[in-house]
This record gives C-alpha cells, sequence and structure tokens, in this order.
C-alpha cells in the first residue's frame, strides 16, 4: 500500500469526510492545475471508498431493539436498512 493509502486508512470518518470536502471545493473552484485535479480526484475516491467501508461497518453493528406483544423489550435483531 502507498504511504497515502495508508494515511488514509487510519483518518476518523469525520477527518476523511472533511478531506473529502476540500478536495471537492478545490476541484470545483478550477483553482487546480490538471495534474493536481487528477492527483486531488484519485484520493478523493480512494477517501469516498474508506467512507463507505466504514458506513457499512457502522451499520453492521447497529442492533435494533424487538419489543413483545406486552411493549417490554425481548432482544435485539440486526439492523434492517430497508
Amino acid at each position: 500500500m502507498s504511504d497515502q493509502a495508508d494515511a488514509i486508512q487510519e483518518l476518523s470518518f469525520e477527518a476523511a469526510l472533511k478531506r473529502l470536502e476540500e478536495i471537492v471545493r478545490k476541484l470545483e473552484s478550477g483553482e487546480a492545475t490538471l495534474d493536481e485535479s487528477i492527483d486531488l480526484y484519485s484520493e478523493g475516491d480512494r477517501l469516498k471508498q474508506q467512507c463507505e467501508a466504514r458506513l457499512q461497518a457502522a451499520q453492521a453493528r447497529i442492533e435494533r431493539i424487538q419489543f413483545a406483544r406486552d411493549g417490554s423489550p425481548s432482544g435485539t435483531a440486526p439492523f434492517d436498512a430497508a
């Protein structure tokens, strides 16, 4: 793995999202050269993948509480995003 890819993997979700937002702003402003834009786009793509992976991992850990007919908690079930 490259140093940049390692650094991205170590970022928290919030830090990765913040960096991704910075990249989007810079690309949209047009202030980056073509070569910089290509590098920024590549970094942004890796950050997006990292954020998606973190979200999927978090979703897999979330459970929802199930209730019995009398309204009392009866256990948990995996989170259902649908």
